[in-house]
Protein backbone atom coordinates (compact mmCIF):
# COMPACT_ATOMS: atom_id res chain seq x y z
CA UNK A 1 0.00 0.00 0.00
CA UNK A 2 1.31 3.20 -1.29
CA UNK A 3 2.31 5.73 1.86
CA UNK A 4 0.09 9.26 1.79
CA UNK A 5 -0.35 12.60 3.63
CA UNK A 6 -3.17 13.12 6.43
CA UNK A 7 -4.86 15.92 3.91
CA UNK A 8 -4.54 13.48 1.30
CA UNK A 9 -6.37 11.06 3.25
CA UNK A 10 -8.99 13.51 3.79
CA UNK A 11 -8.87 14.74 0.46
CA UNK A 12 -10.09 11.22 -0.79
CA UNK A 13 -12.93 10.50 2.15
CA UNK A 14 -14.18 14.11 1.12
CA UNK A 15 -14.76 12.87 -2.80
CA UNK A 16 -16.18 9.40 -1.56
CA UNK A 17 -18.91 11.27 0.29
CA UNK A 18 -20.24 12.78 -3.23
CA UNK A 19 -22.99 10.49 -5.57
CA UNK A 20 -22.86 10.60 -9.32
CA UNK A 21 -24.97 13.26 -10.72
CA UNK A 22 -25.25 15.58 -7.42
CA UNK A 23 -25.31 18.76 -7.85
CA UNK A 24 -22.71 20.31 -5.92
CA UNK A 25 -22.01 24.05 -4.43
CA UNK A 26 -18.20 24.31 -4.82
CA UNK A 27 -15.84 26.21 -2.90
CA UNK A 28 -12.23 26.63 -3.43
CA UNK A 29 -9.57 24.64 -1.01
CA UNK A 30 -10.05 21.41 0.01
CA UNK A 31 -12.95 20.83 -1.06
CA UNK A 32 -12.48 22.29 -4.56
CA UNK A 33 -9.93 19.06 -4.75
CA UNK A 34 -12.15 16.91 -3.51
CA UNK A 35 -15.01 17.22 -6.14
CA UNK A 36 -12.65 17.71 -9.42
CA UNK A 37 -11.21 14.23 -7.75
CA UNK A 38 -14.56 12.55 -7.54
CA UNK A 39 -15.55 14.04 -10.82
CA UNK A 40 -12.20 12.30 -12.38
CA UNK A 41 -12.96 8.90 -10.45
CA UNK A 42 -16.24 7.60 -9.47
CA UNK A 43 -19.04 10.74 -10.00
CA UNK A 44 -18.34 11.44 -13.77
CA UNK A 45 -21.71 13.17 -14.07
CA UNK A 46 -21.48 15.51 -11.05
CA UNK A 47 -22.38 19.07 -11.84
CA UNK A 48 -19.79 21.72 -9.98
CA UNK A 49 -21.05 25.11 -9.58
CA UNK A 50 -19.24 27.54 -8.15
CA UNK A 51 -19.88 30.86 -6.97
CA UNK A 52 -18.31 33.06 -9.45
CA UNK A 53 -21.67 31.95 -12.29
CA UNK A 54 -19.82 28.75 -13.69
CA UNK A 55 -22.41 25.97 -13.84
CA UNK A 56 -21.76 22.51 -14.75
CA UNK A 57 -17.78 23.68 -14.95
CA UNK A 58 -15.74 20.79 -16.12
CA UNK A 59 -12.35 22.69 -15.53
CA UNK A 60 -9.46 20.41 -17.51
CA UNK A 61 -7.08 21.78 -14.39
CA UNK A 62 -7.38 22.63 -10.87
CA UNK A 63 -8.87 26.00 -10.59
CA UNK A 64 -6.78 28.60 -8.70
CA UNK A 65 -9.56 30.60 -7.51
CA UNK A 66 -13.73 30.82 -8.59
CA UNK A 67 -12.60 33.14 -11.14
CA UNK A 68 -10.32 30.80 -13.04
CA UNK A 69 -10.81 30.89 -16.60
CA UNK A 70 -10.66 27.22 -16.84
CA UNK A 71 -14.01 27.27 -14.83
CA UNK A 72 -15.77 28.49 -18.13
CA UNK A 73 -14.30 26.91 -21.14
CA UNK A 74 -16.60 23.06 -20.92
CA UNK A 75 -19.16 24.64 -18.60
CA UNK A 76 -23.07 23.79 -19.24
CA UNK A 77 -23.67 27.96 -18.77
CA UNK A 78 -21.84 31.36 -16.98
CA UNK A 79 -23.85 33.55 -15.25
CA UNK A 80 -23.57 36.04 -12.64
CA UNK A 81 -23.19 35.68 -8.69
CA UNK A 82 -26.56 37.09 -7.83
CA UNK A 83 -27.80 34.84 -10.57
CA UNK A 84 -26.11 31.51 -8.58
CA UNK A 85 -27.60 32.38 -5.67
CA UNK A 86 -30.77 33.36 -6.59
CA UNK A 87 -31.76 30.79 -8.77
CA UNK A 88 -30.01 27.89 -7.76
CA UNK A 89 -29.13 28.32 -4.37
CA UNK A 90 -32.42 29.86 -3.08
CA UNK A 91 -33.97 27.95 -6.05
CA UNK A 92 -33.15 24.47 -4.03
CA UNK A 93 -31.09 23.13 -6.54
CA UNK A 94 -28.22 22.44 -4.64
CA UNK A 95 -28.01 18.89 -3.44
CA UNK A 96 -24.59 19.35 -1.62
CA UNK A 97 -22.97 22.66 -0.08
CA UNK A 98 -18.92 22.09 0.77
CA UNK A 99 -18.02 24.41 4.29
CA UNK A 100 -15.16 24.79 6.16
CA UNK A 101 -14.29 27.28 8.93
CA UNK A 102 -11.49 28.43 11.37
CA UNK A 103 -13.70 26.97 14.34
CA UNK A 104 -16.57 24.56 14.81
CA UNK A 105 -18.58 23.61 17.60
CA UNK A 106 -20.32 20.23 18.42
CA UNK A 107 -23.34 21.26 16.45
CA UNK A 108 -21.94 21.56 13.53
CA UNK A 109 -21.89 25.77 13.61
CA UNK A 110 -19.32 27.75 11.95
CA UNK A 111 -17.19 30.78 12.54
CA UNK A 112 -15.33 32.30 9.41
CA UNK A 113 -15.80 36.04 10.96
CA UNK A 114 -12.93 36.71 14.18
CA UNK A 115 -11.24 34.74 16.68
CA UNK A 116 -11.48 36.42 19.99
CA UNK A 117 -14.14 39.41 20.63
CA UNK A 118 -15.80 40.79 17.84
CA UNK A 119 -14.52 44.11 18.46
CA UNK A 120 -11.57 43.58 19.36
CA UNK A 121 -10.32 40.81 17.37
CA UNK A 122 -7.43 38.61 17.85
CA UNK A 123 -7.85 37.82 13.80
CA UNK A 124 -10.44 38.78 11.61
CA UNK A 125 -10.95 36.13 8.98
CA UNK A 126 -12.64 36.92 5.65
CA UNK A 127 -16.07 36.38 6.87
CA UNK A 128 -19.11 34.74 5.34
CA UNK A 129 -18.89 34.79 1.78
CA UNK A 130 -21.87 32.62 0.50
CA UNK A 131 -21.13 30.13 3.56
CA UNK A 132 -24.42 31.27 5.34
CA UNK A 133 -26.29 30.75 2.65
CA UNK A 134 -25.21 27.62 1.62
CA UNK A 135 -25.17 26.55 5.11
CA UNK A 136 -29.28 27.39 5.42
CA UNK A 137 -30.12 26.70 1.51
CA UNK A 138 -28.41 23.53 0.47
CA UNK A 139 -29.93 20.17 0.80
CA UNK A 140 -26.98 18.75 2.63
CA UNK A 141 -23.93 20.12 4.61
CA UNK A 142 -20.34 18.14 4.18
CA UNK A 143 -17.75 20.45 6.27
CA UNK A 144 -13.97 19.56 5.70
CA UNK A 145 -11.17 20.87 8.13
CA UNK A 146 -8.09 19.40 9.91
CA UNK A 147 -8.92 18.43 12.92
CA UNK A 148 -7.44 20.86 15.99
CA UNK A 149 -8.10 21.94 19.62
CA UNK A 150 -8.37 26.15 18.37
CA UNK A 151 -10.53 24.68 15.67
CA UNK A 152 -12.84 22.25 17.45
CA UNK A 153 -13.97 24.37 20.50
CA UNK A 154 -16.45 23.60 22.99
CA UNK A 155 -18.05 27.09 21.68
CA UNK A 156 -17.12 29.23 19.04
CA UNK A 157 -16.08 33.07 19.33
CA UNK A 158 -18.75 33.99 16.53
CA UNK A 159 -21.36 32.31 14.57
CA UNK A 160 -20.94 32.67 11.04
CA UNK A 161 -22.75 29.71 9.60
CA UNK A 162 -25.83 27.80 11.07
CA UNK A 163 -24.98 24.26 11.69
CA UNK A 164 -28.10 22.59 14.33
CA UNK A 165 -27.79 25.94 16.17
CA UNK A 166 -27.92 24.75 19.91
CA UNK A 167 -29.14 21.13 18.90
CA UNK A 168 -32.22 18.80 18.72
CA UNK A 169 -35.05 20.29 16.52
CA UNK A 170 -33.81 23.97 17.07
CA UNK A 171 -33.26 24.09 13.12
CA UNK A 172 -36.14 22.96 12.14
CA UNK A 173 -38.02 25.44 14.42
CA UNK A 174 -36.70 28.10 13.01
CA UNK A 175 -37.95 27.11 9.55
CA UNK A 176 -34.35 26.50 7.97
CA UNK A 177 -34.81 23.95 5.27
CA UNK A 178 -32.24 21.08 4.55
CA UNK A 179 -30.53 18.61 6.46
CA UNK A 180 -27.81 20.52 8.05
CA UNK A 181 -24.29 19.40 8.02
CA UNK A 182 -24.25 15.34 7.57
CA UNK A 183 -20.47 14.81 8.49
CA UNK A 184 -17.65 16.45 9.24
CA UNK A 185 -14.80 14.82 7.91
CA UNK A 186 -11.21 15.82 9.41
CA UNK A 187 -7.48 14.30 9.06
CA UNK A 188 -7.78 12.27 11.85
CA UNK A 189 -11.17 10.25 11.30
CA UNK A 190 -15.05 10.90 10.43
CA UNK A 191 -17.75 12.73 12.43
CA UNK A 192 -21.39 12.31 11.68
CA UNK A 193 -24.53 14.01 13.99
CA UNK A 194 -26.75 12.35 16.67
CA UNK A 195 -30.21 12.27 14.79
CA UNK A 196 -31.91 13.08 18.23
CA UNK A 197 -29.16 15.94 20.15
CA UNK A 198 -27.31 17.24 17.01
CA UNK A 199 -24.16 16.65 18.56
CA UNK A 200 -21.04 15.81 16.78
CA UNK A 201 -20.06 12.09 17.02
CA UNK A 202 -16.60 9.98 16.13
CA UNK A 203 -17.82 7.53 12.90
CA UNK A 204 -15.13 6.33 11.22
CA UNK A 205 -11.23 7.12 12.05
CA UNK A 206 -8.24 6.46 9.51
CA UNK A 207 -5.92 3.11 9.93
CA UNK A 208 -2.84 4.54 11.22
CA UNK A 209 -4.92 7.11 13.96
CA UNK A 210 -5.76 5.79 17.32
CA UNK A 211 -8.95 7.61 19.59
CA UNK A 212 -6.35 8.94 21.77
CA UNK A 213 -4.91 10.90 18.75
CA UNK A 214 -8.12 12.61 17.96
CA UNK A 215 -8.82 13.33 21.68
CA UNK A 216 -5.68 15.05 22.39
CA UNK A 217 -6.42 16.95 19.45
CA UNK A 218 -10.33 18.50 20.26
CA UNK A 219 -11.26 20.94 22.33
CA UNK A 220 -13.80 19.75 23.84
CA UNK A 221 -15.32 15.98 24.87
CA UNK A 222 -15.25 13.30 22.27
CA UNK A 223 -18.27 11.30 21.37
CA UNK A 224 -17.40 8.05 20.14
CA UNK A 225 -20.20 5.90 18.19
CA UNK A 226 -20.31 2.33 19.75
CA UNK A 227 -19.58 0.92 16.07
CA UNK A 228 -16.54 3.12 15.06
CA UNK A 229 -15.43 1.89 11.55
CA UNK A 230 -12.03 2.03 10.02
CA UNK A 231 -11.94 4.22 7.30
CA UNK A 232 -10.81 2.82 3.83
CA UNK A 233 -7.30 4.68 2.83
CA UNK A 234 -6.90 6.28 -0.33
CA UNK A 235 -6.12 3.91 -3.45
CA UNK A 236 -3.41 3.95 -6.07
CA UNK A 237 -5.36 5.73 -8.73
CA UNK A 238 -6.91 8.28 -6.45
CA UNK A 239 -3.16 9.44 -4.83
CA UNK A 240 -1.93 9.45 -8.43
CA UNK A 241 -4.61 11.85 -9.47
CA UNK A 242 -4.43 14.13 -6.61
CA UNK A 243 -0.39 14.07 -7.57
CA UNK A 244 0.00 14.01 -11.09
CA UNK A 245 -2.93 15.77 -12.13
CA UNK A 246 -4.82 17.84 -9.66
CA UNK A 247 -2.55 18.77 -7.27
CA UNK A 248 1.08 18.66 -9.35
CA UNK A 249 2.65 21.71 -7.68
CA UNK A 250 1.43 20.05 -3.96
CA UNK A 251 -0.25 23.66 -3.44
CA UNK A 252 -3.29 21.80 -1.15
CA UNK A 253 -1.10 18.18 -0.06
Amino acid sequence: MAEYTPNEQMIVRAARELCDGEVVFVGIGLPNLACNLAMRTHAPNLKLIYESGAVGARPERLPVSIGDPCLVAGALSVCSLPEVFLYYLQGGRIDVGFLGGAQIDRFGNLNTTVIGDYHHPKVRLPGSGGACEISLLAKRILIVMPLSKRSFSSQLDFLTSPGFLSGGDERQKLGIGGDGPTSVITDHGVFHFDPQSREMILTGRYQNVQEDDIRANLGRELRIDSHVRFEMPPTEIELCMIREELDPEHIYV
